[in-house]
């Protein structure tokens, strides 16, 4: 990418990712969301476009693309629906992190299905009492000749119950960040159950719930990379998974801002159209305005991360938050544009609030955002 500009292939991407969130998305985003319905099937489409394995090594059948191009890709999927986009990004993460620490023999039993969908991927991080403190989870997994008894449960897992694969991070050692390590867990491994689905607020599309394991035996073959290297895994992991979400939430907002402007040139209030209001143009210049600032950041933060810049831990961060942040402020200013219409189902606003809402919390919460980048300045500091 030369500075503020898109490549042509790099708009044909975006272009076919828009062309399918049109046609194979927004259609039916409202429909799945009442129903709670996991589009599997659409997703296997976006897979056979590469949209399931965008940034994997092309030998195990990935699209070998840059963090950049699935910041495009999954912002266009989320004009369609944001949470099938985001769960899109979660199988992503999980394939990528198969990808880049594991063995070849490992990459070759998984990433070729996974790129495919034919096998579904789901992460594991989060417990009960350890979400923002990953560093305490407690899922216990204790070496036992050729493979590791796992014991524990992992809370608000993203396709759990249809997911095939589990990459879950799982306590080998200590206390602490160095005692953590990844496993990949196979749904059909006897001792592993789910809890029962959540009711959210939003992301219906996607299935959420506990993944239990009761003495499943794990062969030592399914660890990716060394014992204690869990943590770093899953941190490299979140790098670009905020990224995609950050791209997801200004996918969806905007879909909101579009309707919005199409509604207020329809809308008649007081012998006039509302979008001949200036109080509301400026509203919508605010909304694109910000929208295009957390956009071109994200874009210098996915590039950064590309680049495997020695801050771009700290750029994914602020992207995320930024991107986050401004999506749902945008999405709600959309819905309030859209007056009482806009708390009615019909008219897909309310949908979209709901689903960016979460995104403010999940790959690390925005308070989490700050304290990385906070950390970094005082850490600086002391250089």
């Amino acid at each position: 990418m030369t500075q503020f500009s898109l490549t042509d292939d790099q708009i044909a991407i975006r272009d076919m990712a828009l062309a399918f969130a049109a046609e194979r998305l927004a259609p039916h985003a409202l429909e799945w969301d009442e129903k709670k319905h996991f589009p599997v099937d659409a997703m296997r489409e976006a897979a056979a476009l590469g949209m399931a394995a965008i940034y994997i090594r092309d030998d195990v059948g990935g699209s070998g693309m840059t963090r950049l191009d699935a910041a495009l890709i999954f912002e266009a999927l989320a004009t369609g629906c944001p949470a099938v986009a985001a769960f899109l990004s979660i199988h992503n993460m999980a394939t990528w992190m198969i990808d880049r620490y594991g063995t070849d023999e490992q990459r070759r039993r998984y990433v070729p299905r996974l790129a495919t969908m034919e096998l579904i991927a789901s992460y594991c991080l989060t417990e009960p009492g350890s979400g923002s403190d990953a560093a305490a989870l407690k899922t216990k997994a204790v070496r036992d000749g050729d493979h590791y008894v796992v014991n524990g449960v992992k809370q608000f897992i993203s396709g759990a119950g249809t997911s095939d694969i589990y990459v879950t991070m799982v306590r080998t050692g200590e206390e602490g960040a160095s005692g953590i390590s990844t496993l990949v867990i196979e749904k059909d491994m006897p001792g592993v159950s789910f809890g029962a689905q959540e009711k959210k607020m939003g992301w219906n599309a996607q299935p959420t719930a506990a993944v239990i394991f009761e003495d499943v035996r794990v062969p030592v073959a399914n660890r990716l990379s060394d014992e204690g290297m869990g943590f770093k895994i899953a941190m490299a992991g979140l790098d670009g998974g905020r990224l995609n979400i950050g791209a997801c939430s200004l996918g969806g907002a905007q879909a909101a801002l579009d309707k919005a402007l199409a509604y207020a040139q329809d809308r008649k209030a007081f012998g006039k159209r509302i979008a001949d209001m200036q109080a509301l143009q400026f509203r919508f210049a605010d909304m694109a305005t910000e929208l295009e600032a957390a956009r071109t950041f994200l874009w210098r933060a996915a590039a950064a991360l590309d680049a495997k810049a020695l801050d771009a831990t700290k750029l994914c961060a602020m992207a995320k938050r930024i991107a986050t942040d401004t999506g749902f402020e945008v999405a709600n200013q959309a819905l309030q544009i859209h007056g009482g219409y806009g708390y009615l189902a019909d008219y897909g606003i309310e949908k979209i609030v709901r689903d960016l809402r979460v995104h403010q919390i999940l790959e690390g919460t925005n308070e989490i955002m700050r304290l990385i980048v906070a950390r970094d300045l005082v850490g600086r500091g002391n250089r």
